[in-house]
């Protein structure tokens, strides 16, 4: 048998990421695929830079948990593809969270309605959650 958990533990884990990754978080949104796991070094042009909302995780409820407010860049920094994306603390640089980043319908962690992005274009991200295991 797997190890089961609670829906009480399952919550408190996934508000503990907000806690450790902080307040104004910044998510990038990048071409290609994401580094093998989040410790290794940055890969990909960076399309678009968003500091998020102080709050930008909702509370967790029945072991899931998904943005808060608006996630949006009015201007996006590159012309690409969007592939992978990854949560850093609010230096924009020490890394906790990347997942895959698909358009909306297809699947990815974080999901955009149009995963080509053009310099300068406004990116708001229409999905976002987590979802913590050992249900």
């Amino acid at each position: 048998m797997a190890v089961q958990l609670s829906v009480a533990v399952r919550n408190a884990r996934l508000d503990a990421i907000e806690t450790a990754i902080g307040t104004a978080a910044v998510l990038k949104i990048r071409t290609g695929a994401a580094p093998a796991d989040v410790a290794t070094a940055d890969s990909g042009t960076v399309l678009a830079s968003l500091t998020l909302p102080s709050d930008w995780l909702a509370a967790a409820s029945s072991g899931s948990k998904a943005k808060s407010g608006t996630w949006q860049d009015t201007s996006a920094d590159a012309t690409g593809t969007a592939a992978h994306f990854r949560i850093y603390a609010s230096d924009g640089t020490t890394a906790h969270l990347q997942g895959t980043v698909t358009a909306t319908g297809g699947g990815g962690d974080l999901t955009l309605d149009n995963v080509s992005i053009a310099s300068g274009q406004s990116v708001t991200i229409s999905s976002f959650s987590l979802v913590d295991a050992n249900a």
